[in-house]
């Protein structure tokens, strides 16, 4: 059937659409190419072949990109429109097979041209196959009614060949563009004939189900408006009734829940006298919401739901151990906990505060608990809350009132006996809304919650079955009254060598797992592990560590789906280019002894740190300076540091007045940080001394601790962390107060090696260990 004479005619790649013999259309001329072709064609003949590209999102199709049978066509007309846009009208010629394609001015199709039908007149038989398509037509019309194919009907009726008549329907019919290039790929006439018959009975069935369904649709909107329209007389009806009937489903659903849920007596009287109201308040009253509201909290709280507590102590010592690394005297005390709550069940439970820096642990050891005693977790944050309505709910009579928190914990939890985590306790606020620390007094009372009384609920609640643990960083900002129902457990920093345990243990593996990383894709090694913590963080926890791993964790992720590395080995070489330069540089001791310059230690969220107190005397006329951006407490200390000097000043071999002809200047570096706390009076005392003695004082001794102005050496606070901040530095001797002797003995011994402690009870006592050898400040 094919001509084999070729041809070398313009050609266009068709996007998206397909066209056929004997019909006209209008596309879109839009890539250079393609006008390119078009003016060609103009100026020759104006024959052009339009061939379609397999895929509409190529933007150059080459030979492999587009279909072998395309369609000779003559240009009608090339439209200009405004916005720089080209439309062409073409009509079909004749099929065409495209051999090759030669890249001139524009693309030029080499094409063997091929026959539309056959030249002998069509045998009784095709015509008869052609009649029942031209009804198969019709019907499908009728179905999916479009102009296009609707306009095409007079050429389906006068088409006397079968691939005439074929390409006319297939023109017609709603088809994908890779459908309808189905059917130009076939170039047997008749049988292109039977494949659009075969297609249209298909598509008549997939319309007829189409109907099908959209007349279900649309009897089923029918359905839902007339329901709307009784629903809607109903209320009206309801309402001229007293909406007896209305609400009576509700009622009738309440009452089954009631007696489903099994409450105590008082509670029952209660929720039954609720719903005998409800059905009295008409549906239209803001009331009937506020019964419906308290008709549901109450029947959502737990009143006698329990879950059944294991007591398993060995267990509970896995799972904490399990869980974190260290904290030895913590978890001890947790099982002590635990084991009397096994002991004496029916006992007031002691409630545990864990008091201690951020990312130490507190939340998850609360979790822990809860998972060993087989009880449920429910964590209540109150940073920021300074309303005692969140505590105690509002009153239901006023709008949009609800249950507190505690309530709402209780709802969710579903049982009486879960363990209830008050998080962030000392960060709880006053307003003029009421003091939120003074509603958790009831709450944290053993002797009272058992009918705590939540403003909305009305009704006392049993809270003497819940485990309350609580969480806070400092115990300054608690409320006495309120610290005074609680036991306080503090949590200390963590060591160097606990970091490198938890890091090892537990935080790379998690991180692996969260990045989706093998052990083989990420090492990270002992030494390396040690860098990060030293150059990279500075906390009392692990939490900025935990970031960090994460952070070697992502770069390791990004390199490998990258293709630059199958995995990643973190080494101390290639540490700074992974995380870029250290962010924290170690604090060194100076390397000899120093005049009026005394290390001092203290406490901060993060853990300890080493304070350098710089002290010089200049001739003046007594002015006494303090810099550094020192709170308050700092300020007095100083103050009482140079009244005892003062006192002493015979001595200490000064002038009566030395004072009076001297400006003393005392100098905390790092002004940018805000520093404060009852510790640094020794230090200053130290240092102040030296600078007006010119005593030389040890360059390896730290100290901290308070000083009276009579010389008494006071204890002080957070003595472990200062103590790691002592050792990280290079310090070999430090000075503490003689009452804090019972702290140094629960510090770990790995803390305390290579360290010799100082106990004073006087300055003399501090000034013996702090001054250089052969250096004196008394007579």
């Amino acid at each position: 059937m094919e001509k084999k004479q070729p041809i070398i005619v313009p050609m266009i790649a068709l996007r998206g659409m397909t066209i056929f013999p004997g019909m006209a259309i209008s596309f879109p001329a839009g890539r250079q190419k393609s006008l390119d072709a078009l003016q060609a064609a103009e100026e020759n003949g104006k024959e052009i072949f339009l061939v379609t590209q397999k895929d509409p999102a190529t933007p150059d199709p080459g030979r492999n990109d587009l279909y072998d049978i395309g369609v000779l066509a003559e240009i009608k007309q090339v439209l200009k429109l405004p916005g720089n846009l080209t439309h062409v009208i073409v009509e079909g010629k004749c099929r065409g097979r495209l051999t090759n394609i030669h890249v001139r001015n524009c693309d030029y199709g080499e094409i063997t041209t091929i026959p539309q039908d056959f030249d002998e007149e069509p045998s009784e038989y095709v015509q008869a196959v052609m009649r029942i398509a031209v009804e198969q037509y019709d019907e499908y019309i009728k179905l999916a009614p479009n102009t296009a194919a609707m306009d095409l009907m007079g050429n389906v009726v006068s088409a006397t060949k079968p691939g005439q008549l074929a390409d006319i329907m297939a023109a017609g019919m709603e088809l994908a563009f890779n459908k309808k290039q189905e059917l130009l790929d076939i170039l047997n006439p008749f049988e292109r004939l039977e494949a659009i018959i075969a297609l249209m009975q298909k598509e008549r069935q997939v319309l007829d189900i189409k109907k099908e369904i959209e007349s279900k649709t649309k009897q089923n909107i029918d359905q839902n408006q007339r329901e709307y329209y009784l629903r809607e007389e109903l209320k009206v009806i309801q309402e001229e009734l007293g909406d007896k009937d209305g609400v009576g489903a509700d009622a009738a659903k309440y009452r089954k829940q009631l007696e489903e849920k099994n409450p105590p007596a008082y509670v029952r009287e209660t929720i039954e006298k609720e719903i005998d109201r409800m059905l009295k308040i008409p549906v239209t009253s803001p009331e009937s919401n506020v019964s419906r509201n308290y008709i549901e909290t109450l029947l959502s709280l737990p009143w006698t739901e329990t879950t059944e507590e294991a007591f398993d102590l060995p267990e509970a010592a896995k799972i904490l151990d399990e869980d974190h690394y260290g904290l030895k005297k913590v978890k001890d005390r947790i099982l002590e906990y635990l084991a009397v709550r096994k002991n004496a069940p029916e006992e007031s439970a002691t409630i545990l505060c864990l008091v201690g820096p951020p990312g130490v642990g507190k939340t998850s050891i609360a979790r822990s608990v809860a998972k060993a005693l087989n009880r449920k977790y429910v964590r209540m944050s109150l940073g920021g809350v300074k309303d005692e309505a969140e505590i105690r709910g509002h009153r239901k009579t006023y709008i949009g009132a609800m249950p507190g928190r505690i309530i709402n914990a209780m709802k969710q939890v579903g049982t009486i006996n879960p363990l209830m985590l008050l998080d962030e306790v000392d960060k709880l606020g006053v307003s003029h809304n009421g003091d939120p620390a003074a509603a958790l007094l009831e709450v944290l009372d053993g002797e009272q919650n058992n009918t705590f009384r939540d403003h909305f609920v009305e009704l006392p609640y049993d809270l003497s079955k819940v485990l309350f643990m609580c969480t806070a960083n400092s115990l300054d900002t608690i409320p006495g009254p309120l610290r005074d129902r609680m036991e306080i457990i503090e949590l200390g920093s963590y060591t160097a060598q606990e970091k490198l345990h938890i890091a090892e243990e537990h935080l790379v593996n998690k991180q692996r797992k969260r990045h989706g990383l093998t052990a083989k894709q990420l090492k990270i090694k002992t030494d390396v592990i040690e860098d990060i913590i030293d150059g990279y963080t500075r906390e009392a926890g692990v939490r900025q560590l935990e970031r960090t791993i994460g952070e070697v964790c992502r770069k390791a992720v990004k390199s490998i789906l990258a293709g630059e590395r199958k995995s990643l080995t973190v080494t101390k070489k290639n540490l700074e280019e992974i995380l870029g330069t250290k962010k924290f540089m170690p604090e060194t001791i100076y390397k000899e002894p120093q005049v009026g310059i005394v290390r001092g230690l203290a406490w901060t969220r993060v853990g300890g740190t080493t304070l350098s107190v710089e002290v010089n005397c200049m001739p003046g006329d007594g002015k006494f300076k303090v810099t550094g951006n020192l709170g308050k407490v700092m300020q007095e200390s100083a103050e009482a540091a140079i009244s005892y000097i003062r006192s002493q000043s015979e001595r200490f071999k000064l002038e009566p007045d030395f004072y009076k002809k001297n400006d003393i200047h005392i100098h905390i570096p790092e002004g940018a940080t805000p520093k404060d706390g009852p510790s640094a009076g020794v230090t200053m005392a130290t240092a102040m001394l030296s600078a007006l003695t010119g005593a030389k004082v040890r360059n390896d001794v730290a100290m901290t601790g308070e000083i009276t102005i009579r010389g008494r050496v006071l204890p002080i606070g957070g003595l472990q962390e200062k103590v790691l901040a002592a050792k990280k530095v290079g310090i070999q001797t430090v000075v503490l107060p003689k009452e804090n002797e019972k702290d140094l003995n629960e510090i770990p011994d790995e803390v305390k090696e290579g360290l010799e402690f100082v106990l004073a009870e006087t300055m003399e006592d501090v000034l013996k260990a702090a001054l250089a050898k052969g250096e004196s400040v008394c007579k």
